[in-house]
């Protein structure tokens, strides 16, 4: 019989990872030179936005399977902290005409990425269950 509490991690999983996994294959076909952009006009500089292929291409590809899931999760965590940071600061008090709050979709990715650090990748993967 499947366990809610692992079938739930599993499915946490696959919704974050494959969907932050769509912006890193968007990045691969498009390139990162708007995030060099973004990053620099920061004062930050530009190879930094290299990590955004670990945070929107490897770090998915991780939690998906189920490998190094929390370090995985984490870097997720820390891509989305750069997306507010560089993109949506001016956001945080903004609101859509529908009632969502505009940086939503980033928003639940760094919530869903810090569920799956603190709740680890459950019985489903290839890691080892529950210390991963």
């Amino acid at each position: 019989m499947l366990k809610s509490d692992d079938l739930a991690k599993l499915l946490l999983r696959l919704g974050v990872g494959f969907l932050i996994l769509f912006h890193g294959l968007t990045k691969i076909t498009n390139g990162i030179d708007p995030v060099m952009g973004m990053l620099t006009a920061k004062g930050l500089p530009a190879f930094v936005a290299y990590g955004v292929y670990a945070g929107e291409v490897i770090a998915p590809i991780m939690v998906i399977i189920g490998l190094y899931t929390r370090p995985a999760a984490l870097v997720i965590a820390v891509n989305m902290l750069f997306a507010f940071f560089l993109v949506h600061m001016g956001q945080l008090s903004s609101f859509s005409r529908s009632g969502g709050w505009v940086p939503e979709l980033p928003a639940l990715f760094l919530v869903g990425a810090l569920a799956i650090f603190l709740g680890g990748a459950g019985k489903y993967c290839l890691g080892t269950p529950y210390n991963n």
